[in-house]
Formats: structure tokens, C-alpha cells, sequence
């Protein structure tokens, strides 16, 4: 695997990545996101999918194209279902990536040489997301309106841009497309099902890399993805994210993304450090006991 690393830039490979997806009944933009992934990478990386329902006739297109995927007949939530398709993954690298991504041509050589630059195996890397709407998020690119939908993207538009938008390298990577090695998904025991259906599984799951001791959290710049923002939250009934995770781990999660993680920062190529115990965190840990 490593020296497929290293021949990345060079040559078309059999595979680095595995990018597991998650999806519900969402086969349009299911279908752009995989061929994008097809299209503008530079290694052949493995794809699974983790299908909720699909009744509409996402897994017959999975097995036309013979992509492998786990089933659920109902929705079980993201987090199980990347827990599912995790069971296939070959690769020693595990990449999450939505249903509603489409990928940007050097986003795989991006993330690779990143990792060459760090000196083990304890990261959590983050592709930099182009997106049409302007969220406040300091990470993202926006709001950039490439279009709203698969029908509606202007694709050729979007490659000539793509590049011209500046963004360094920054620190607080902890959402997708996100890459973590093997060994860390295994050690904190991928993502956390009592989050299902998915709200702050995401910083969950860094906080336990974090436990774990991985500290480099780093977003590439040059890694992009254009992201639709198709949300699935409004056909579900949210679990109460917030709340677990402060019981959970004695801070709110916001508190975790600005101090622990630094997000939003240009990465100075460090790596982070435990916060000092300050009356601010203090306060948060008894905040989050009465959450």
C-alpha cells in the first residue's frame, strides 16, 4: 500500500482509497458522485455503498455497474449504515464521502500527499467543499452556485473555477470527505450507533480519534469537492446530537471544534495539543452536566 502511495501521482493504480457512501433513495446524485469519482481520479479506488431502502432503484443500478454495497430495507441512520459498508472495505484507507459530492480533478493526490508530509498514521483529513450557499462554516469555499442539483450543475463552468477560489491548507477537519487510516477507524470502533440517525456523529467520532490520540485534523486545501447540500435530515426524526455529545464527552461540541480542534485556522503543519485546564472549560464541563 505504501508504495502505491507513492506511485499515485504518476500512474493510474488498482486501488488506494475504499470511499464508503452512504445513501437513501438519492440515485441521482448517487449516480454523479460515483462517476465523478470514476472520472477525476487519479488511482482506481474501491466504493461501497450502504443502501437505506433503495426503492428507487439504486440497487439495481449498484449491480449493473457491479459496485458492492450493504442493504438495509429501512433507513438505519449514517452512522450504522458506514459501519456496514466499512465490513467491505479493502483498502488500509477509509474514506466517508456523501451521496451529494461531486468530486474535483487532484482531490485524491491532494489528500495523498498530505500524507506523505505527516509522520505516522494518526490523521483525520478533510477534503475542502465548494458550496453554493454561504453557511458561516470558515472551511468551506461559498457560496459558489454551481447548480443545486445533478440536473442543474454546470459542470464545465465549475472545472474551469474550481481552482481559481483560494483556500490553504486549514486546520479542524471533521466532516466529509474524510479520510482516516484503518488502524484508527478500528481502534475507536468506527462510528458511534447511538448517534443514529447521524446528528454530531461527526465531531463523536474526532473526539474519539482524539482519545485515541491522533492530532493532526488537517482540511487540504487543494483537495475539492462541490457540494449540493441535499439535506436527508427533514425526512427523519434527529436524534438529540447536542445533547450526547456533552454528556458524553463533558464539553459541547462547538467548544471540542474551537479549542481541541482549532477549525477553521491555517495549518501551520504542527500538530495539535491538549488544551490547557482553564475556568472557560471549567465552566463547559459543568454546562454539559446540566445539558
Amino acid at each position: 500500500m505504501e508504495q502505491s502511495l507513492k506511485t499515485l501521482k504518476d500512474h493510474r493504480i488498482p486501488m488506494v482509497f475504499s470511499i464508503l457512501i452512504p445513501t437513501w433513495n438519492n440515485l441521482s446524485y448517487l449516480k454523479l458522485c460515483i462517476q465523478s469519482i470514476r472520472k477525476y481520479s487519479a488511482a482506481n479506488h474501491q466504493i461501497v455503498v450502504h443502501v437505506n431502502e433503495g426503492t428507487d432503484g439504486t440497487i439495481d443500478w449498484l449491480k449493473q455497474e457491479q459496485i458492492p454495497f450493504t442493504f438495509s430495507a429501512e433507513n438505519v441512520g449514517v452512522c450504522k449504515a458506514l459501519n456496514m459498508a466499512y465490513t467491505l472495505a479493502d483498502s488500509d484507507y477509509i474514506l466517508y464521502m456523501n451521496d451529494d459530492m461531486v468530486v474535483l480533478p487532484g482531490w485524491d493526490t491532494a489528500l495523498v500527499e498530505m500524507i506523505e508530509r505527516l509522520p505516522d498514521h494518526a490523521f483525520y483529513l478533510s477534503s475542502t467543499m465548494i458550496e453554493p450557499v454561504e453557511s458561516g462554516n470558515p472551511c468551506v469555499l461559498a457560496p459558489h452556485d454551481f447548480g443545486r442539483t445533478p440536473e442543474t450543475l454546470n459542470e464545465a463552468l465549475l472545472l474551469k473555477d474550481y481552482r481559481l477560489f483560494q483556500k490553504s491548507d486549514w486546520y479542524g477537519a471533521t466532516w466529509p470527505p474524510s479520510l482516516v487510516h484503518r488502524k484508527y477507524w478500528e481502534k475507536v470502533g468506527g462510528y458511534s450507533e447511538e448517534f443514529s440517525p447521524g446528528l454530531y456523529s461527526d465531531p463523536d467520532f474526532s473526539r474519539k480519534l482524539w482519545q485515541a490520540g491522533v492530532r493532526y485534523f488537517v482540511g487540504v486545501g487543494s483537495s475539492r469537492v462541490y457540494h449540493f447540500m441535499s439535506k436527508s435530515t427533514g425526512r427523519v426524526t434527529l436524534n438529540n446530537g447536542r445533547k450526547q455529545f456533552a454528556q458524553k464527552w463533558g464539553m459541547t461540541a462547538s467548544y471540542f471544534k474551537k479549542h481541541y480542534l482549532r477549525m477553521g485556522r491555517p495549518w501551520d503543519g504542527k500538530p495539535l495539543r491538549q488544551p490547557q485546564f482553564t475556568l472557560c472549560s471549567f465552566f463547559q464541563r459543568l454546562r454539559a452536566k446540566l445539558m
